[in-house]
């Protein structure tokens, strides 16, 4: 890619189907695809940017690989692959691998997907899809505030969250550094994971694999005939839960699943 994609607000609905055969790359340079409804150089089609139903944008059949949005700052950054606010984001069969974002900061996430402001408050959707060696100060692959995720029958492999300092940021730290494949932040919120594996993932804070943390403890998680394991963390996780650091309503509802 010379440039990042944009797409625009006025769009309904974007599907990208590479049919299996297509790969963006970022060239290690920039950020690949990038949809924000709130940003006004997209056109701003509505006085609640914040949670419109439009675009709804899907990617399938496709990969992304050296995204890298380090430096971007609108709407927090984030996102070395895909950084999507507003609408909808879906995302099928697809490979993300040597994406990255910026490495310190105590809420700055998503090497691969950074997610913000979903419709309604629905789930971004995420299915049959391989995250690999992707990297950035938390949620190595995925990340968001106040955002659902149903994430099925997908990989999570070699991730990384190479902040320090946690969040809130010790003193005389930068922050970041927790949730090695996933970190979700927010209130009311749920992540529901079926099918999945998470293999050798790393935190150098929290959550080798995934940091869920519901401010208000409202959130909910489940854990589904999913493999988590070797997934280590040089701070904390959930005594109990391997590879998971967890604050919610209760504990994470686990079935047919293997953590360790």
């Amino acid at each position: 890619m010379s440039e990042t994609a944009k797409v625009r607000n006025t769009s309904l609905q974007v599907v990208l189907d590479g049919g299996g055969l297509v790969t963006l790359s970022g060239a290690g340079r920039r950020r690949i695809l990038y949809m924000d409804t709130c940003d006004p150089a997209q056109v701003w089609t509505t006085s609640h940017c914040q949670d419109q139903s439009s675009p709804e944008l899907v990617v399938q059949n496709l990969s992304f690989e050296d995204g890298n949005s380090t430096g971007e700052e609108f709407d927090g950054g984030g996102g070395g692959a895909i950084f999507a606010r507003g609408g909808r984001l879906r995302i099928i069969n697809a490979v993300f691998s040597s994406n990255q974002c910026d490495p310190n900061g105590p809420d700055i996430g998503g090497g691969a997907v950074r997610a913000l402001s979903q419709y309604d408050n629905l789930p971004v959707y995420v299915a049959g899809s391989r995250f690999t060696g992707n990297a950035c100060s938390n949620g190595g692959a995925l990340s968001s505030i106040g955002v659902s995720w149903t994430v099925l029958n997908s990989r999570f492999l070699d991730n990384r969250a190479i902040g320090t300092g946690a969040n809130p940021a010790r003193a005389g730290t930068p922050g970041g550094g927790s949730g090695g494949a996933i970190y979700n932040d927010g209130d009311e919120m749920t992540l529901s994971i079926a099918g999945s594996l998470f293999l050798d993932n790393h935190a150098n804070e929290g959550g080798g694999a995934i940091l869920f943390v519901s401010d208000n403890r409202t959130g909910t998680m489940t854990i589904t005939r999913s493999t988590l394991e070797r997934n280590p963390n040089a701070g904390f996780h959930t005594a109990g839960l391997p590879g998971i650091f967890f604050l919610g309503a209760r504990s994470p509802a686990i079935t047919g699943s293997l953590l360790r």
